[in-house]
């Protein structure tokens, strides 16, 4: 009895299925035909080149240090050498900070990224719901991140169709 009723409920689930509308759309494609996605990027790139350049600086200035230190050491007194090893032990972890600020997990690069991404993102998420509801689609397929999508049939891409509710045009156009 227990396994009529369990194959009955996967054969009602099965057909459930098979009638499920889905589709597939590429937010990367559609991020990148937004031109104020591109703007934003120019702004991340131009800020992370910024602040790379700071953390060389920093650095060579440590480098500079250990240098300086190791060439000296042996004219240095206990007392001196100690001093010295402070310093550099505190220029690392200036230097790890400020990585770590602007460019770690919630640094300041992910906060700005989030900042100008996040309300695109919404963008397109929201337009994707509009889309899946007035052609009643069960599901929405994302080939842009990593979904393991093996083949898709063109006709099922729906990312230009987005683009345009979102006011754009696909670059191939």
């Amino acid at each position: 009895m227990k396994q009529l009723l369990l194959i009955s409920a996967i054969l009602v689930s099965s057909v459930q299925l098979i009638g499920q509308r889905f589709a597939y759309v590429d937010s990367r494609y559609i991020l990148e035909n937004m031109e104020e996605y591109q703007e934003a990027q120019k702004e991340l790139n131009a800020i992370s080149k910024q602040w790379q350049e700071t953390v060389e600086a920093k650095i060579a200035e440590l480098d500079e240090m250990k240098r300086t230190f190791e060439a000296e050491k042996i004219l240095l007194t206990d007392e001196m050498r100690k001093e010295r090893l402070t310093q550099i032990k505190e220029k690392d972890k200036e230097v790890k900070d400020y990585q770590r600020a602007k460019f770690g997990v919630k640094g300041e690069l992910f906060t700005r990224r989030q900042e100008l991404i996040k309300p695109l993102q919404d963008e397109i998420y929201n337009a994707i719901k509009e889309l899946a509801s007035e052609r009643s689609y069960g599901i929405v397929f994302d080939k842009g991140v990593n979904t393991n999508i093996l083949f898709s049939d063109p006709k099922y891409d729906k990312s230009d169709v987005i683009l345009k509710k979102l006011g754009y045009s696909a670059r191939d156009e």
